[in-house]
């Protein structure tokens, strides 16, 4: 099956790992034994050049295979040691095959396969390593994992050359990965409507991430968190068809602020109409509802009570 290149060349390693992914079957113990001699010897590679080749691990159809051979030939440690720290560590106590790492290589393994989306899936949850905490109860808790990981992902975009939109992309999606989780299906429109305009061109790429995040082995449980976000999808595309029809605040309220105010046409009347959207959006006001609904509100604005 797969040998080793020259060791002469020092990316030979990770063109075994892309082998791995992509034949699904592991290589030779010798070759994996030859890789973890020579695995420093690509530090010196460039950042870039390794992304790529990671990269077309990534999208191998036996890439949980490939991800866990970077880690039996030592690449992983070298080139993310974000991720060899997830290996063996818990997620809940007392419970090996709940360890971040086996999570993660599912995700991975169960991720759309986007290029981008899948780096995000690779990376989700590096931030559950310095924000393990054990409760009294015997539980586990990672608050605020999501933010820490993608501080954590700025380190990783410079080891890797990650730049422009794509890492800005992957660390949104590192961000965001809880939110649609958290929806239970008591949000009001506005609170939907808010959640699809935050998420904006990055919607699907969020909700294909979080769906690939259930790993319950329990059916039930599983397919209740799968159809929550089949809803939470759905409740989107109804409030977007809505709006079409009937926008939450009514055509003209611009003109009609400047009317009822003698305010000439002017930045301040794009910022008058943010701020009734943001109300809106937060529940402080009702939606479509007649303009002059909304002009004693506009009024508390401009001080004219």
């Amino acid at each position: 099956m797969m040998q080793m290149v020259s060791a002469s060349d020092a990316a030979w390693p990770f063109q075994v790992a892309r082998q791995v992914a992509e034949e699904e079957r592991l290589p030779l113990p010798e070759v994996t034994a030859q890789a973890r001699t020579q695995a420093a010897l690509t530090a010196g590679l460039p950042g870039a050049a390794v992304r790529v080749e990671i990269e077309a691990l990534l999208m191998g159809r036996g890439v949980h295979l490939g991800l866990q051979w970077l880690h039996d030939s030592g690449l992983l440690a070298i080139w993310l040691p974000e991720l060899e720290a997830t290996v063996d560590f818990s997620q809940e106590a007392g419970r090996r095959h709940k360890d971040v790492w086996e999570h993660t290589k599912q995700v991975v393994r169960q991720t759309v396969p986007r290029p981008l989306l899948r780096w995000a899936a690779l990376l989700h949850d590096i931030g559950k390593v310095p924000t393990r905490t054990f409760l009294p109860d015997g539980g586990v808790h990672f608050h605020r994992h999501s933010e820490v990981g993608a501080r954590m992902f700025r380190e990783v975009a410079q080891r890797l050359g990650f730049e422009g939109g794509d890492k800005r992309k992957i660390k949104f999606l590192i961000y965001n990965h809880l939110r649609a989780g958290q929806f239970d299906g008591t949000w009001t429109d506005a609170a939907v409507r808010r959640f699809d305009k935050e998420m904006g061109a990055d919607l699907t790429d969020l909700l294909d991430l979080s769906r690939a995040d259930i790993t319950s082995a329990r059916p039930g449980k599983r397919q209740a968190a799968l159809q929550s976000i089949s809803d939470l999808s759905q409740r989107i595309a109804d409030v977007r068809a809505a709006d079409a029809i009937l926008p939450p605040l009514p055509t003209g309220i611009g003109n009609l602020i400047m009317e009822h105010f003698g305010l000439e046409p002017s930045r301040q009347i794009g910022l008058l109409k943010r701020a009734l959207e943001q109300a809106v959006e937060a529940g402080e006001l009702p939606e479509r509802q007649p303009a002059e609904f909304y002009l004693p509100f506009v009024a508390k604005l401009l001080g004219r009570e």
